[in-house]
């Protein structure tokens, strides 16, 4: 016992490399993404991230997206600890019987324009906890959500993808007014 304890703490960590953040791929994402929300919001986005039942995975990719790779504050966006300041509400998981009275403030309180992302196979569509009975369903079936980025978890990327997604289909009232 005690020789395979020494061979697993003198081994170090076994771990599959992932995948590389390309560079460039990133400063572009955010770069656009930047110049678009000054476009038509002329200003930065600001998130709120709602955790409304998930296993932790995808706040662990959202929060990577203040990280030195992606930096997103540089931009101009930031994390809010209040809905009132939010323009994108970032929703993970399932939504939890728990959570469904709480999500549905959260979202009332945030004032328009306001956008909801369903982040994860499990707010897309509750994922490995279908058919549970903590289980409302997903955060479409809450409230009212305007993009679904999938995966398990989506990658910081992939997020950023979205969000740029999420801005071009939008008008900016200005434009509207323009109309």
């Amino acid at each position: 016992m005690l020789k395979h304890l020494l061979k697993n703490v003198a081994g170090g960590p076994v771990t599959i490399q992932g995948p590389a953040a390309s560079t460039e791929a990133v400063e572009e994402l955010a770069a656009r993404l930047q110049k678009l929300t000054h476009t038509r919001l002329g200003k930065g986005l600001v998130f709120r991230e709602i955790d409304a039942g998930s296993c932790n995975g995808c706040e662990l990719e959202i929060h990577a997206l203040n990280n030195i790779v992606y930096d997103l504050e540089r931009f101009g966006f930031r994390f809010a600890a209040s809905p009132r300041h939010a323009d994108v509400m970032m929703v993970t998981g399932p939504v939890a019987k728990n959570m469904k009275e709480a999500l549905f403030r959260t979202w009332d309180a945030a004032p328009n324009p306001k956008w909801v992302v369903a982040v994860g196979d499990c707010a897309c569509g509750t994922g490995v906890f279908a058919g549970s009975y903590a289980c409302v369903g997903k955060v479409a079936d809450v409230v009212p959500v305007d993009l679904h980025i999938k995966g398990c978890p989506p990658r910081p990327i992939d997020l950023l993808a979205g969000l740029i997604a999420l801005i071009e289909s939008t008008v900016a009232p200005a434009e509207k007014k323009a109309s």
